[in-house]
């Protein structure tokens, strides 16, 4: 039974680690998206240019391995070329494969990546207990103040050609590797062209439809279930028993929503309209033994907001770990 949390490349500190490994924390999941690697900018240009970053890779495990704990993952978007279909999608995916190659050779075994080129979609925070914000989605608030839409509109009968080309040319790489790739679903998981762009990777059906495209068990999902939460309400329980059961869950965002689409509200563990207790039982009765991740935390007024979400999302996790695996 493991806790997971996140660091971007440029956290990853003697001083985050600590903390990390002084809360408990098991593993850690590291972003590598564009604009979060910090003091080293050109790990993301390098990996669009097919670059092997095998050596950096190693670095940053034995970095993280020094301070008692696994570097579990790394965290990567679908580069935008290979959904859009642009000339480029090509070159992108053969950088992706060497990505695979060098996450295998450095002993890293999950890749999380998302395919959806126009990122996440949120409309104005909820104020919560304490003065923390909510993260919020309002479909209402949203389609009354759309963002700027990507123009030609992106079928979703072009996402699916372009998944399945994608996922044929990885996978089997995936495999050789020795990595596999968990996708997060759309947030929020509507399956509309929310920014011009069909959302593909929202549903159970789309999921299965995935999977099925290439059956493999590195073919996987990180299963968010603050984003299944959001579309299914209580349903997450029996959607946990499924992909729990047929071993499709690498790891789990762990976290609550108070209310489904099409309004919700992303808040603290302990008062959204899931049983956390019970939605991790389904997990262990089901097979699942972690990664448990905190994902999203409710914005505190202080400025050390990020940090006093994870202490608090951490320690819950522990207790209730504690609790339902003994």
């Amino acid at each position: 039974m493991y806790i997971q949390d996140a660091l971007q490349w440029s956290q990853l500190t003697d001083e985050n680690l600590d903390f990390y490994r002084a809360l408990g924390v098991d593993t850690i999941h590291v972003d590598i998206r564009e604009g979060v690697s910090g003091v080293d900018p050109g790990i993301g240009a390098d990996l669009r240019a097919g670059r092997d970053c095998t050596e950096r890779f190693e670095q940053a495990r034995d970095r993280i391995s020094a301070h008692g704990m696994k570097l579990n993952n790394l965290f990567l978007s679908c580069w935008p070329e290979i959904p859009l279909g642009q000339p480029e999608a090509s070159a992108a995916t053969d950088a992706w494969c060497l990505l695979l190659e060098s996450l295998g050779r450095a002993g890293i075994p999950n890749l999380g990546w998302n395919f959806k080129p126009q990122g996440n979609f949120r409309t104005p925070v909820d104020m919560g207990r304490g003065g923390v914000a909510y993260s919020t989605f309002d479909y209402a608030h949203f389609m009354a103040h759309r963002p700027t839409q990507h123009e030609p509109v992106i079928t979703e009968d072009l996402m699916w050609e372009r998944m399945q080309g994608f996922l044929a040319a990885v996978i089997p790489v995936a495999e050789q590797a020795g990595v596999r790739m968990a996708l997060h679903p759309d947030d929020p998981p509507i399956p509309e062209p929310l920014g011009g762009v069909a959302q593909i990777c929202s549903t159970l059906e789309q999921f299965r439809r995935i999977f099925a495209a290439a059956p493999s068990e590195h073919n996987a999902m990180l299963f968010c279930q603050g984003c299944m939460t959001e579309l299914l309400g209580t349903g997450v329980y029996d959607a946990i028993a499924e992909m729990a059961s047929a071993r499709r869950i690498v790891w789990v965002h762990f976290r609550n929503v108070r209310g489904q689409l099409p309004r919700f509200t992303e808040v603290f563990l302990d008062e959204g309209d899931i049983d956390m207790r019970r939605s991790m039982e389904i997990y262990r009765d089901n097979g699942f033994n972690g990664p448990f991740m905190m994902d999203h935390t409710p914005r505190f007024p202080s400025g050390n907001s990020q940090w006093l979400g994870k202490a608090f999302a951490v320690g819950y996790i522990r207790a209730l770990i504690q609790t339902v695996y003994g």
